[in-house]
C-alpha cells in the first residue's frame, strides 16, 4: 500500500488533487481512498488531504500518520507546519517550489529521505494561465511513486479531463500540457546521508 499526505491551503487544490489521484488510480484497477481532513475551513487556511492506493482491498479508515510520500502544494507551509512528521525515509517529499531539491533540503534538515521539487505554480501559469498547481503536482506524484507509466497516466488523465471539462473542451489540451511538463520537470530523489 502507498500512503500519501497532501499539505496545502484552502483554495489551492490539495483536496481536489487527492481526489483526482484516487480517480486516476481507480481507473487502473487499484483500490483507493482519497479524503480531506476537515478543520476550520477558510480560504488560505492550512489543510491536509490523504490517499491510500493498493492492489488489495483497503480496510484502514483513519488519517495517515506515517505516509510513504508527502506533497506540499504551498512551500510557505514548511515554516508553519511539520510537513515531514511521520514521513518514512524510504519514501519522499514532493514540494511545489522553484528551488532545487538541495535548496529545499536545507529547510527540512531533519528529513533524511528523498526530496523532490517541481515548479507546479510556474507550469500552471504558463499552461493554464491561472494558479492551479494541482494538475502538475498530480503528474509529478505519479512519476515519483511509479504508480503507472507515462503512457497510462496521459491516457487516464485525458479520459478524466474529457469528462470533467465536457462543457469546456478548450481547457483539455492546456491541462494535458501541464501533466506532460510536470512529469518531465520534477527533480530530485536522492536520500541524504552524512
Amino acid at each position: 500500500m502507498i500512503e500519501i499526505r497532501w499539505h496545502g491551503r484552502g483554495g489551492q487544490g490539495a483536496k481536489t488533487a487527492s481526489l483526482l489521484l484516487a480517480d486516476v488510480a481507480f481507473s487502473t484497477g487499484k483500490f483507493i481512498q482519497g479524503f480531506p481532513e476537515y478543520g476550520p475551513e477558510r480560504m488560505g487556511a492550512p489543510l491536509t488531504a490523504y490517499n491510500r492506493i493498493d492492489d488489495k482491498i483497503i480496510r484502514i479508515h483513519s488519517n495517515i500518520y506515517e505516509p510513504d510520500y508527502v506533497v506540499v502544494v504551498d512551500d510557505t507551509l514548511i515554516n508553519s507546519v511539520d510537513v515531514t512528521q511521520g514521513l518514512k525515509e524510504t519514501g519522499g517529499i514532493l514540494i511545489n517550489s522553484s528551488l532545487s531539491p538541495d535548496e529545499v533540503r536545507k529547510t527540512i534538515p531533519e528529513y533524511r529521505g528523498a526530496v523532490y521539487t517541481v515548479d507546479a505554480t510556474k507550469i500552471s501559469h504558463e499552461c493554464l494561465k491561472a494558479n492551479f498547481p494541482n494538475t502538475a503536482l498530480l503528474s509529478a506524484v505519479i512519476k515519483i511513486t511509479n504508480l503507472m507509466n507515462r503512457e497510462d497516466l496521459e491516457e487516464h488523465m485525458l479520459d478524466s479531463f474529457k469528462t470533467k471539462f465536457a462543457k469546456k473542451p478548450e481547457v483539455i489540451e492546456p491541462n494535458m500540457n501541464a501533466v506532460r511538463r510536470a512529469y518531465d520537470e520534477v527533480k530530485g530523489g536522492n536520500s541524504y546521508d552524512k
